[in-house]
């Protein structure tokens, strides 16, 4: 049985150290080296994920390769680990007891938010020396408390394979922001034969001590990214030369935060990222944008992409410069299952420091981990999307967001009373 003190404290370790080395999804190469160095040194078999995703399935993978396997050696990743990685990051890892029974898979995100932390002095992180330094890479969404608690699980229960049956399989995700690593995940057949499919989120507004056994009112959501390309001219001597971009881009992003709302259910839409033009002198020859859409049934995440893409063409003609588009990223909604829901309840009721759970948690957002939610329960198998309250700081992707570590704990034990009772012998 492990030790509450030593669980916790190993949590806190491994969640400081992740999120003073963020990386943005597809690049996380020293959190995957990381993990797989932890996994291994207990004897788990893990498989990365270069050998199983297909690379016509990855979304969203845009960064200099190259530059970050650099970077994450320099800050401590095994350079053996990521050769073995084949550029694509992320892993499973598998406890397979030999014994008939369940296979549940767990999935852990691991990648961080892209946005700059605070350097204000009443921030945890940097009273105590461990906020992010990885320029526009933050933990501000707890995926490194995720990671932490994943690993420390799958160590534990490792240890106490004896007690289990069946499989108990650990995906560490890359890539849940912009909702681009869960579908290709899900394409690669990771969760093909699970009979059962747990995940977690900590924080989204509970305090610590809270526990929801499932989440439902996941939004569908797009991510977009628009090139606009005109002609630069001298904006003095022959502006009438040149093309604007950047009005186009602007124009277009004006427009996006005004559609009209939907009669189909409730549409979200943000322009996150809007980089245009060279010189103070020149018109804008270029502009490069960050969109995304989300909308609460099929029928308004339809409606809303297609208004953003008549939006964006619609822009270009007026002003008269080339579009391109691609679709980044996209998330499904899912439900959870209620009779697995009611288990990771009973789970929670006899865990210290918990004072509140309730079935399920409604979900103003959206999450990847919905494409193999919904893969597991059209194969027959239940799913469910546990909620951990902790007490944060500031809002999930915030700069001053920070969380209350002492959460990690009741998410490990939720979860490994959880595999017990659908795996124990």
């Amino acid at each position: 049985m492990y030790s509450d003190e030593k669980v916790f404290n190993k949590m806190v370790e491994r969640r400081r150290d992740f999120h003073r080395y963020p990386e943005t999804g597809w690049t996380e190469f020293r959190t995957t080296s990381k993990i797989a160095e932890s996994m291994t040194d207990v004897g788990m078999d893990i498989r990365f994920a270069g050998d199983f995703v297909q690379i016509e399935h990855v979304l969203g993978r845009n960064a200099d390769i190259e530059a970050q396997v650099t970077r994450a050696v320099s800050q401590g990743a095994s350079p053996e680990m990521i050769e073995k990685m084949k550029g694509l990051t992320g892993l499973t890892a598998e406890i397979d007891t030999g014994r008939p029974g369940p296979v549940t898979a767990i999935r852990f995100d691991i990648d961080c938010v892209d946005t700059t932390e605070t350097g204000g002095s009443s921030h945890l992180p940097i009273q105590l020396g461990f906020n992010s330094v990885n320029p526009n890479c933050m933990h501000a969404c707890a995926h490194d408390g995720h990671t932490a608690i994943g690993m420390t699980l799958a160590e534990e229960l490792f240890s106490e394979k004896s007690s289990l049956k069946g499989k108990v399989r650990f995906i560490f995700q890359p890539a849940e922001e912009g909702a681009r690593g869960g579908f290709a995940f899900v394409k690669s057949g990771a969760v093909d034969d699970a009979d059962y499919f747990l995940t977690l989120h900590l924080g989204l507004g509970n305090p610590t001590g809270t526990v929801f056994g499932g989440t439902d009112g996941f939004l569908y959501s797009t991510k977009i990214d628009a090139d606009y390309r005109g002609v630069g001219a001298h904006a003095g001597a022959e502006p009438q030369k040149g093309k604007n971009a950047l009005l186009a881009a602007a124009s277009a992003a004006l427009s996006i935060h005004g559609i009209a709302p939907s009669p189909d259910g409730l549409t979200r839409t943000n322009v996150g990222v809007l980089n245009a033009g060279d010189g103070r002198n020149v018109v804008p020859p270029k502009a490069h944008m960050k969109i995304e859409t989300r909308g609460a049934t099929e029928d308004a995440a339809i409606y809303i992409y297609r208004a953003v893409m008549r939006i964006l063409h619609g822009a270009a003609e007026m002003y008269d410069v080339k579009l391109t588009t691609q679709k980044c990223g996209e998330a499904i909604s899912a439900t959870s299952d209620r009779e697995l829901a009611k288990i990771v309840m009973e789970a929670a009721s006899s865990v210290c420091g918990v004072d509140r759970t309730d079935l399920i948690q409604p979900m103003a957002g959206s999450d990847d981990a919905c494409w193999m939610m919904k893969k597991v329960q059209d194969n027959g198998g239940k799913a469910t999307y546990i909620g951990i309250g902790a007490d944060t700081k500031a809002g999930h992707h915030n700069d001053y967001f920070d969380f209350d570590e002492k959460a990690m704990l009741i998410a490990f034990e939720v979860l490994y009373k959880t595999v017990f009772m659908l795996n124990g012998k």
